[in-house]
């Protein structure tokens, strides 16, 4: 198969959606289309990456059709030896730069897409509706009864709280990427991956489909709790996350996403970061018209592509970029998105670097560094019989 273009093109968007928030201007510094940028980028740039996330397995697992047999069995294979390595690789780094990290979530979600990889669109389509209208709700009831002694108690015995800021109960509830809400992006994806999306037919209706979601979740949330239902959590200043990064690219509460303080209204929000399920539905909409737009923009523009191609290269190596971020930040003192950072210029320069790496690379290497890696850890699953 040839590699999907304008799905390239959108993890390029949304792993520079995450410079944005981690390098760039806090939105109350902003002003204009700039604070467009950064509402947008705002949660709506990981759960683009989740989303993509969920679309990768299907890469793995068979996009149309399926793997069956021996090649279904080495698929899941695969999937589960990326799983435990992104785990590994995210603890290692949240000790670090704390709970923004998003590949220890990664790792988990990744584990529990394991038994959906056979299933139809249709069926992960349901599956992601199911998780977007009850896990919210569930993950309030959940965090209501989660007092810090009970948080306490289970952290005591959790390995890897030991060693970073991110343990079990971080990954799965009460995280800043929380598996239990956020596995409806990465279904999503998966359903979307199941979908021929060079087919002018289907992009229509996804097209329609995303808009649809994206107003509906959104209007409501404003018709229900008024003109303030879209507010970015991010205003409320930004959480302790680590050195030099600002966990606001999250879509759940603040703090790392801890409920009991919070009154049950905020459940009609819809805002970045609130973790709602209008929140929930109305950015899968904007995931959905990201990567079909990106799609149609590269199939019917070869002029656009040809300019958009070293964006498109840092998309083929999107772990690489988001990891080298973080440890050009650590090298280079790069001030972190907070009340005290004004100019975009250090996010400028990060793209253009960014860009740059992956042009120069990309001449000499089929894929990333950090994807050749992890690609070389899979071979052992070809053995599997």
């Amino acid at each position: 198969m040839g590699r999907l273009v304008g799905v390239d093109l959108a993890r390029a968007l949304a792993v520079f959606g995450m410079y944005v928030v981690h390098i760039g201007p806090p939105l109350s510094a902003t002003t204009g289309v700039a604070s467009w940028i950064r509402y947008i980028s705002d949660g709506h740039s990981s759960v683009l990456f989740a989303t993509l996330a969920g679309f990768s397995l299907m890469l793995l697992a068979g996009r149309r059709e399926p793997k069956t047999g021996q090649a279904g069995r080495q698929a899941r294979a695969r999937i589960a030896i990326r799983a435990v390595i992104l785990l590994a690789l995210g603890t290692v780094m949240a000790m670090e730069y704390g709970g923004v990290i998003i590949l220890g979530f990664y790792g988990v979600y990744f584990l529990l897409a394991l038994p959906l990889v056979r299933l139809s669109a249709r069926t992960l389509a349901i599956v992601a509706a199911a998780f977007a209208l009850g896990t919210p709700q569930l993950a309030f009831v959940l965090n209501s009864l989660l007092t810090p002694s009970v948080q306490q108690s289970i952290n005591t015995y959790d390995p890897l709280r030991h060693l970073s800021e991110v343990g079990v109960l971080d990954l799965l509830l009460t995280g800043f990427y929380p598996a239990l809400t956020w596995m409806s992006f990465v279904i999503a994806g998966m359903a979307l991956g199941r979908l021929d999306l060079s087919c002018g037919t289907i992009q229509k209706r996804l097209a329609a489909l995303g808009a649809t979601l994206t107003a509906a979740a959104y209007g409501m949330s404003l018709l229900l709790a008024g003109k303030g239902a879209l507010r970015s959590l991010a205003e409320d200043g930004p959480s302790s996350g680590g050195s030099g990064s600002v966990p606001l690219d999250s879509g759940s509460v603040p703090d790392g996403g801890s409920f009991p303080d919070m009154p049950s209204s905020m459940l009609l929000t819809a805002g970045p970061h609130s973790g709602t399920t209008f929140d929930i539905i109305g950015s899968v909409g904007i995931a959905i018209l990201v990567i079909v737009g990106a799609t149609v923009a590269m199939d019917r523009l070869p002029r656009l592509r040809r300019l958009a191609k070293p964006v498109i290269v840092v998309g083929t190596m999107s772990l690489t970029a988001y990891v080298g971020h973080f440890l050009a930040q650590t090298a280079l003192s790069t001030p972190a998105g907070t009340g005290t950072q004004q100019s975009w210029l250090p996010l400028i320069m990060y793209i253009l670097a960014a860009i740059l790496f992956a042009v120069i690379w990309s001449r000499f290497f089929r894929r990333g560094p950090l994807e050749y890696l992890l690609n070389a850890a899979t071979k052992p699953a070809k053995r599997i019989r």
